[in-house]
């Protein structure tokens, strides 16, 4: 791997009140970290979890697919085959990036089972590819509308292979099709991993009944 020796950028929600844990939230391909940092008030979690939220921004890149523009992403994607979809090279370039975000959490004293990593398509590729690999058993993740980056690798390459799952998806997405989310969940599954599934009639976006549904999940997990 080449080495990164970049930092990403980030906005954040504060914990109401003191600071007990912590969701990095990864947005998808042209987006940014402001685009989901609303959704940490709408979630309207109990102040008493002390949840901080960080929404960090993917760097600005060459999107092949895209004509070569430049946008952010976490990764280049050359082709819309799924098997070929995700560059590895640059999912774990990426994964690097947010692994630093995750210790610099645990090295201000958040514990790694205090910790959620989320990711909603491009980013929830990082998430599902980052969080069986670190060091640390993470005490969830979240992927939305997303799929996997080589999954053939993750027998021999996973640390942490009892993680706990979320992973919803748009029955209707005509970007990151049904059967890839429903593929990652049966390899996830095959590997032990505690997955639940949600699927809801939309597209490739979030609506206001996965949100609730994220909501508990998270109040089980960080409570």
């Amino acid at each position: 791997m080449a080495v990164v020796t970049m930092s990403l950028e980030f906005v954040q929600y504060p914990a109401q009140g003191e600071h007990k844990a912590t969701v990095i939230w990864l947005h998808g391909l042209g987006d940014s970290g402001d685009g989901f940092l609303p959704v940490a008030s709408q979630l309207g979690l109990p102040a008493e979890l002390g949840v901080k939220f960080i929404f960090p921004h993917a760097p600005v890149q060459p999107v092949t697919i895209n004509g070569g523009m430049e946008m952010r992403s976490w990764y280049d994607i050359k082709s819309l085959d799924l098997d070929k979809r995700a560059d590895e090279q640059g999912v774990r370039e990426s994964a690097y990036l947010v692994e630093q975000l995750i210790d610099q959490e645990v090295e201000s004293g958040i514990p790694a089972n205090k910790i959620i990593l989320a990711g909603f398509s491009q980013g929830g590729v990082i998430s599902l590819h980052l969080a069986p690999r670190y060091k640390h058993k993470l005490a969830g993740v979240m992927a939305l509308s997303t799929y996997m980056c080589v999954p053939e690798k993750l027998a021999n390459e996973a640390v942490q292979r009892d993680l706990n799952i979320f992973m919803a998806h748009g029955r209707q997405d005509n970007v990151v099709p049904f059967e890839a989310g429903k593929h990652a969940f049966d390899v996830l599954s095959t590997h032990n991993m505690e997955v639940s599934w949600q699927d809801y009639p939309m597209a490739h976006q979030v609506c206001m009944q996965e949100l609730q549904a994220i909501a508990q999940w998270l109040v089980t997990r960080l409570s």
